[in-house]
């Protein structure tokens, strides 16, 4: 039987914590409503669950940090899950800072708790932080309260955060294995180019027999690496502000994110990612209540490519001049035109929230999809390229060493 971790509060407000055996979560629920308790966490961790418990985003390093988008995401979620039980705002927010495990998380919420208890609305609070909440987290917990429905918009938050969260982390655990393999590889060629190499051409001077010319380039490289190395990696720090500071422009930041959706492979990705961000928001902003002009604008301020929150401005204007969503959509050259027909659908029964949702789910699993079948080419690639570079180092030494062993005596 499945051993499950549970964090919840009890009658009088205490939180507790304690693990509990059973065939399923739901059980574990009604035996802590049974004896009074309000869930707030349940979670199956087996054999490692206390490994698996700790909060590797509170590190040593916490008080210096952002609060994460997995520390949002555990806030969001717990904070619904205890209004739903009937809990006031002011007594979900001290139970939330007495819970969280998180330093800079618990620091905001009692900012928060301070500023509700001053009379303030929680949107209102929360709008004093916007390097934690953004003025799309904001506008939607604005709309729930507006509405009554705060615990439904933020359980929409909620699936939101965690449905972009897994995006994201799909698509950096992709990366590892390939980011490992080109770190392996270039810091092997550097070892034999800096101290292997060396070796053989104190021998091959001693000598004093003509080298293959592969040979005499890869030694010619071999000694600039070894003098100037130095200008070498303050070559590659200088390459690497100036294209920070470039990309900090208005106008480089627009040419790169150009250049980045023209990319192959690459550019198509960036493209469905920006498609499904755009739609799971839009979709989900609507569905809380936000209206559509306000929700264009708060969709355009989180597109990662400047590029298409710029063509979303268009969209913007022309919908508010009167026109269809889908026309402007299509104007743009971004959004693909099964994204376009499946939104079309949306406005004209009337459900363009669920057919946005819809859009964001088939393109999220695209994206999927398309890292790996790009990881699965990118892999032998990289692979292949190491090999060809180590070949060509080891073919260049034996032709210099059969050279040598052709000198008659």
């Amino acid at each position: 039987m499945p051993k499950y971790y549970y964090k919840a509060v009890d009658a009088s407000g205490k939180v507790i914590r304690g693990e509990i055996d059973a065939p399923e979560e739901k059980t574990v629920a009604s035996q802590l409503h049974d004896s009074g308790c309000i869930p707030i966490r349940i979670k199956s961790y087996g054999i490692f669950y206390k490994f698996l418990q700790l909060d590797f985003s509170s590190d040593l390093l916490a008080d210096f940090k952002n609060v994460s988008s997995r520390d949002l995401l555990l806030f969001t979620q717990d904070f619904r899950t205890l209004l739903d039980a009937g809990l006031s705002v002011d007594r979900s927010l001290i139970i939330l800072h007495d819970t969280t495990e998180s330093g800079k998380l618990g620091e905001v919420i009692k900012g928060l708790l301070k500023y509700v208890q001053g009379g303030s609305s929680i949107s209102d609070a929360m709008a004093k932080y916007p390097k934690v909440f953004s003025s799309l987290y904001i506008n939607m917990i604005r709309a729930g309260e507006s509405g009554g429905v705060l615990p439904e918009v933020l359980e929409r938050l909620g699936e939101f955060l965690e449905n972009i969260q897994r995006v994201k982390e799909y698509i950096k655990s992709a990366l590892i294995y390939p980011a490992f393999l080109l770190s392996v590889g270039g810091i092997s060629i550097i070892i034999m180019l800096t101290f292997v190499i060396p070796k053989f051409s104190v021998i091959f001077s001693d000598m004093g027999q003509t080298i293959p010319l592969s040979t005499s380039m890869l030694l010619g490289l071999s000694d600039f690496l070894r003098s100037y190395w130095w200008a070498f990696a303050l070559a590659i720090i200088a390459g690497v502000i100036f294209i920070r500071q470039y990309a900090n422009t208005d106008k480089g930041r627009l040419k790169i994110d150009a250049l980045k959706i023209r990319l192959p492979i690459w550019g198509d990705l960036i493209k469905f990612v920006e498609v499904a961000r755009f739609s799971r928001t839009l979709g989900t902003l609507i569905r809380s209540g936000v209206p559509l002009l306000q929700g264009l604008n708060l969709v355009r301020e989180i597109m990662t490519n400047r590029v298409v929150g710029d063509s979303l401005k268009q969209v913007h204007d022309r919908v508010k001049e009167g026109e269809k969503l889908t026309t402007p959509l299509f104007q743009t050259g971004i959004f693909p035109p099964l994204a376009i027909q499946m939104i079309s659908v949306g406005e004209e029964t009337g459900n363009l929230e669920k057919m946005l949702l819809r859009v964001a789910k088939y393109y999220e699993d695209n994206v999927e999809n398309k890292v790996k079948r790009f990881i699965s080419l990118l892999e032998p690639v990289l692979i292949l390229g190491m090999g060809l570079m180590v070949g060509f180092i080891v073919i260049s030494m034996l032709m210099a060493v059969f050279s040598i062993n052709e000198v008659g005596f």
